[in-house]
């Protein structure tokens, strides 16, 4: 038996401004919806893995979500941290860095914290 990645969940408060969001600070796609009396599931993804990240709505919510300690986080790599962090600056929504290690993260418009990674393989530019 094997397993492997599929998805990952983050329910979201306001999903056309989660859509727009995850479009601009990462490029990710609409893949699929599901739109039932009570709530819409939708999947992004990136073009180049199988991997998708999966956003609930609840349509009779009606206060955002509490995250908690906020103790996870999604992370994806970059091939150019440079551009992605001047772009994640111009847009505001950088939330936190870590310089020692290369690494910073970005908040969605729910709270939730996304790691963006550098491709090891290249110069880190934006420290």
């Amino acid at each position: 038996m094997e397993f492997s990645f599929n998805h990952f969940n983050f329910n979201v408060f306001d999903l056309e401004r989660s859509i727009a969001f995850y479009k601009e600070a990462l490029d990710l796609d609409v893949l699929t919806t599901n739109d039932q009396s009570d709530f819409t599931i939708v999947y992004l993804g990136d073009k180049r893995t199988e991997f998708r990240l999966e956003l609930t709505y609840l349509k009779d919510r009606k206060e955002h979500y509490d995250l908690g300690e906020q103790e996870f986080h999604l992370a994806l790599r970059t091939d150019d941290i440079g551009m992605a962090h001047a772009r994640h600056e111009k847009m505001g929504c950088i939330c936190f860095e870590n310089h020692g290690m290369g690494i910073y993260f970005i908040e969605d418009p729910d709270g939730y914290w996304i790691e963006i990674i550098p491709d090891r393989t290249k110069p880190i530019t934006w420290q």
